[in-house]
């Protein structure tokens, strides 16, 4: 019974970024529920997903009428109606990406080490694999993402029970939790002479280091901490949150 404890725990943390990443998308968490299931159907969307810091891989497939839901759901939010098939295929990659980026920073934590998604591969499916349906159900919108774990990934979570426990707050924990601190986003940055820099006025232009369509930064204490896309929420400015970047990450771009 023991040995699908890890699965269930790196499946259970997937389905939660999963939510998590379609209510960053759509405004509103869907509920997900794990159930076992069936090897996905011939013709199914079928990735082999591997992470640098940790053996195995995670599988995950969807129907073709799962991810077409699932893509036109984030469309359908985002204000763009119905769009082509492969445009709700990409969507809905994105979201799967975004959870897989969820789960990498869980197993940093759980290992104690950095682990990174390395880039997916579209694969056979192995036989062996315990398959599991996560079951996400938002309003009348329902549809299902397969998820498996090779044996090698489940083998690296095994600690002790008791390092599963949460560590104990220091007593003066819940007093920080008021304190205010200042957010900003960063739309780029760029590095010039200082003899340039002395010739900028009024209608100068600076060329920045990101693209129109890259995320922005957004930044804590001059620690970024998130990235994500601009939005507009009743006339004003926001940013709607993609990825929350490592804690490894987070101590790089301190200062």
């Amino acid at each position: 019974m023991s040995e699908h404890v890890p699965d269930q725990r790196i499946l259970s943390e997937f389905a939660s970024n999963l939510g998590s990443a379609f209510e960053g998308m759509t405004g509103e968490r869907p509920a997900t529920e794990l159930r076992a299931a069936p090897a996905p159907e011939a013709g199914a969307l079928l990735r082999r997903q591997t992470f640098a810091g940790a053996a195995g891989a995670l599988w995950i497939a969807a129907s073709e009428a799962d991810w077409h839901a699932a893509g036109a759901m984030v469309l359908e939010a985002a204000g763009l109606g119905e769009a082509a098939p492969e445009k709700n295929k990409t969507e809905f990659l994105e979201i799967v990406q975004q959870g897989i980026s969820g789960l990498a920073r869980a197993m940093s934590e759980w290992l104690g080490h950095e682990v990174r998604p390395q880039e997916p591969t579209e694969e056979v499916a192995r036989g062996g694999l315990a398959w599991q349906a996560i079951e996400v159900k938002q309003g009348p919108v329902q549809f299902a993402v397969l998820a498996a774990i090779e044996p090698e990934l489940a083998r690296e979570f095994t600690p002790p029970a008791q390092t599963l426990e949460p560590a104990e707050k220091p007593p003066t924990f819940d007093l920080l939790l008021d304190v205010e601190l200042p957010i900003s986003v960063s739309f780029g940055r760029a590095q010039v002479p200082l003899k340039d820099a002395l010739k900028l006025t009024t209608g100068s232009i600076v060329e920045l280091n990101r693209a129109l369509g890259d995320p922005v930064e957004v930044i804590v204490n001059n620690c970024v901490i998130a990235r994500g896309e601009v939005v507009t929420v009743d006339g004003n400015f926001g940013v709607r949150i993609q990825e929350v970047v490592s804690r490894q990450e987070r101590w790089k771009t301190v200062g």
